[in-house]
């Protein structure tokens, strides 16, 4: 999972790239390079560590030259150094290139090139592709067929950008996000709009099994045979153009302080789409619900409430072990695919083995122009603005209000959410985080977290034990209440801290004596309800709201403590080591 970038046109290549990196940076931050073409000459930067940082010591904007390619890495293949850093160049060093994704068979044909006396410097997959592109252009003289010999010979799922030293770029998708933002004078390739929004809203979401070869101010798009495609056109949302932090230190802490305002947008330009969704789901045998991390967090939350509040079960699978039980997908089925990005590799492959079964998809997503979204039937947009912060919080919490609105629809008029009114909650829990604060201070040498809850609120424990895993890397785990006695309550002693979730439902006295049994071993106890206790050594207070709703205003507090507990253990909470925001590859 990486960014990558191109740009051909009339300005200074490099201070385009390095500024389109900085806005993909969630995508990947292990190394970063550049390379850039003048005089029939490719210079080329890189090194380990972030854009700013790179940028700082090697001046990456300083390369010459109006046509060039960048990257910013998430190892797959290689340790985190400057010789796996992108971008890579031929042998010849007349061919560079950038890639994102996974070349399945990359050991062979390094074998084969080796042997007919090409060089390698990294220990990447990537890498073979810049020589086999050398190989090929030498053997036909011609870019074009250069790329459908190239294309035929790799396996994988891949995207990549090629630049030539005679100025020509050419960029190829294969089941990797890929988008041409085309200006005046002037042409973006990228893994994320945001590449490129600065300088245009007008893109070109390339098809998979297609690449665009751009020469002599031109664009050309043809497929996997060589037969040219037809262009077109569209227009990307300028909302994700603000992606900066503004006033705060973080991105991750803006978007947890935007969900007053998104749960309330969450689904509102989507209605007729959710109406769709909930007439198909009333005329459905089976409905499956997939997702991956926080997305599947989700899942479990919408098998909750559907049946609880709409009489309507469904299954929730985790979108990468689909593939080892495809048969538990039956034909004709429903699968709601859920995805901030809509470009992660386990939902879309889910997704395909889904429509091999003529199964309805659909899509809760963020990005309506995203792989996922076109391989939907039905697509429902989260309307959160972008998310930067590699964990999920705003996000999380749109699905919720959107699968809250599915219910209402399916429930008759029986079930009905007062989204005002989480949204007061939200704000209110958001107006002084000073007891949490405190509270992270006190947890940031312990090792381990466990977090209870029942019911309808066992998910949001999972949920909270990712983001605790996420932004401190203290060892966190999600445990159901009534499963205390059946194992768990052996690891409670007195170097443990555990969150109970116990909002003042069905689920409240239970979960005061699970929490009176582990604090008899030892533990701290910090519970979150909107009822204090003299069984908490710390109470973290949310409103008291309606019963359907709790679990939407619980998460708040404990986004807000994984955020402080990363601040105190001095780690980055909007780029989490070894962790990227879309998982696009495998």
């Amino acid at each position: 999972m990486c960014s990558i970038i191109g740009y051909y046109g009339k300005e200074t290549a490099a201070p385009i790239i390095v500024k389109g990196l900085k806005r993909m940076e969630y995508r990947g931050y292990d190394s970063v390079g550049v390379a850039t073409e003048s005089n029939n000459q490719i210079g080329l930067k890189k090194g380990i560590g972030k854009v700013e940082e790179v940028n700082a010591k090697v001046h990456l904007e300083g390369l010459p030259g109006k046509i060039g390619i960048g990257h910013t890495r998430w190892a797959t293949h290689g340790k985190v150094t400057d010789a796996n850093a992108h971008p890579h160049p031929s042998t010849s060093g007349k061919i560079a290139i950038v890639h994102n994704g996974i070349i399945d068979n990359f050991q062979e044909l390094k074998n084969d090139l080796e042997k007919e006396g090409y060089q390698f410097k990294s220990d990447t997959d990537s890498e073979v592709i810049a020589n086999l592109l050398q190989r090929n252009l030498e053997n036909v003289k011609n870019i074009k067929e250069t790329i459908i010999k190239t294309v035929s010979e790799l396996k994988g799922h891949y995207s990549f950008v090629a630049m030539f030293e005679n100025g020509q770029l050419a960029a190829v998708r294969f089941h990797e996000p890929l988008i041409i933002g085309v200006g005046k004078n002037e042409f973006f390739l990228s893994s994320d709009v945001l590449g490129f929004i600065e300088y245009t809203d007008d893109a070109i979401y390339l098809d998979n099994r297609n690449f665009v070869i751009i020469d002599d101010d031109k664009m050309q798009i043809l497929d996997f045979e060589g037969n040219s495609v037809k262009i077109e056109i569209t227009k990307v949302s300028k909302e994700f153009a603000d992606a900066y932090k503004g006033d705060y230190a973080h991105f991750t802490l803006k978007e947890i302080y935007e969900q007053n305002e998104t749960i309330l947008r969450s689904g509102e330009k989507t209605l007729d789409a959710i109406e769709k969704t909930a007439d198909y789901i009333k005329h459905a045998k089976n409905i499956f619900v997939t997702g991956s991390g926080t997305s599947y967090n989700s899942a479990l939350i919408a098998k909750q409430i559907l049946s609880k509040y709409a009489k309507i079960k469904v299954e929730p699978i985790i979108s990468s072990e689909l593939q080892f039980s495809p048969d538990s997908i039956e034909p004709n089925s429903i699968l709601i695919a859920i995805s901030q990005s809509g470009e992660s590799a386990d939902v879309l492959e889910a997704v395909n083995i889904a429509k091999q079964k003529n199964c309805k998809i659909i899509s809760i997503v963020n990005l309506l122009t995203s792989s996922l979204a076109r391989e939907s039937d039905v697509v429902i947009g989260m309307n959160c603005g972008p998310e930067i912060g590699v964990a999920a919080t705003k996000s999380f919490t749109s699905q919720l209000g959107i699968l809250y609105r599915i219910v209402e629809k399916l429930s008759n008029g029986s079930f009905t959410v007062d989204f005002k009114e989480i949204s007061n909650s939200i704000s209110k829990i958001l107006e002084n985080p000073y007891k949490i604060q405190q509270i992270a201070k006190d947890i940031k040498d312990i090792s381990d977290i466990y977090v209870l809850g029942r019911g309808i609120h066992y998910p949001v424990a999972i949920e909270a034990a990712l983001k605790l895993k996420e932004l401190t890397y203290i060892h966190a785990e999600g445990i159901p209440g009534g499963e205390l006695k059946h194992g768990p309550l052996a690891l409670m002693d007195s170097n443990v801290f555990v969150i109970i979730i116990n909002p003042n439902d069905a689920t409240y006295s239970d979960m005061l004596t699970s929490a009176r049994e582990i604090k008899a071993r030892g533990a701290k106890i910090i519970g979150i309800s909107d009822q204090e206790s003299d069984v908490y050594d710390y109470w973290i207070e949310i409103p008291k709201t309606n019963e359907s709703t709790y679990l939407i205003s619980e998460i708040i507090p404990i986004q807000l403590l994984s955020y402080y507990a990363a601040l105190e253990k001095e780690t980055d909470p909007d780029y989490p080591r070894n962790l990227a925001k879309s998982v696009t590859v495998k």
